[in-house]
């Protein structure tokens, strides 16, 4: 094993939703976030990383991201971990699944309900919980270093969807901006569709950041 932080993103399931695996090359232990589909492509990056997964941290709990649930946790053995805000979508009470049009086992229950200011640590790597409420009522961003991962709280030049039942526009701006523009600008922005960013390019060129000042 190497001593690289390892960052790996994959392109899952029909809404392309950005999964993230994430693990220290030398210590060999790492996380899954959000495993939205295509199981298969998920384990090759797993096994292909010499990672040991301990941990599957769900940065909210919609179908295209929570949709290959039951057989990454099922192959890992890894816990599972859910803002406990949105612990009731693994139970199929608020997944949502029918207007996106996609099918999946149902996952076991949550291992750990997180809340504001909760960390996750995985070998030497730590996670502070960051709640982001606005998408979904216990969306949360994933806080490590100069790294951020935020689901879909925010995106590059984009934000969250707030047309879904339990979602609040409103929320989600002030989730943005009391929460994640408070970061230095170098932070760099891993989210839960498209490319990577910085919290420095967003605070310029978001126009819901720039409009919302």
């Amino acid at each position: 094993m190497d001593d690289r932080l390892i960052i790996k993103r994959l392109v899952v399931g029909s809404l392309s939703a950005n999964c993230w695996i994430v693990g220290s090359g030398a210590e060999g232990e790492g996380l899954v976030i959000d495993p939205g589909g295509n199981a298969e492509v998920i384990q090759k990056a797993i096994t292909d990383s010499g990672l040991d997964i301990r941990v599957i941290v769900l940065t909210h709990g919609h179908s295209d991201h929570i949709a290959a649930l039951y057989e990454v946790q099922d192959r890992t053995g890894a816990e599972i971990a859910i803002h406990v805000e949105d612990a009731d979508f693994l139970e199929g009470h608020g997944s949502h699944s029918s207007q996106f049009g996609i099918s999946y086992k149902t996952p076991p229950p949550p291992d750990r309900l997180l809340r504001e200011g909760d960390i996750i640590e995985t070998g030497s790597l730590s996670f502070s919980v960051v709640h982001t409420p606005g998408h979904t009522p216990g969306s949360i961003c994933l806080l490590t270093a100069d790294k951020v991962f935020t689901g879909d709280t925010l995106f590059r030049r984009g934000i969250g969807t707030t047309m879904m039942p339990g979602s609040s526009r409103s929320q989600l701006i002030d989730s943005i901006l009391t929460r994640l523009m408070v970061l230095p600008d170098s932070t760099i922005v891993y989210p839960g569709h498209g490319r990577e960013t910085t919290i420095g390019a967003e605070r310029r060129d978001n126009p819901y950041v720039r409009n919302s000042r």
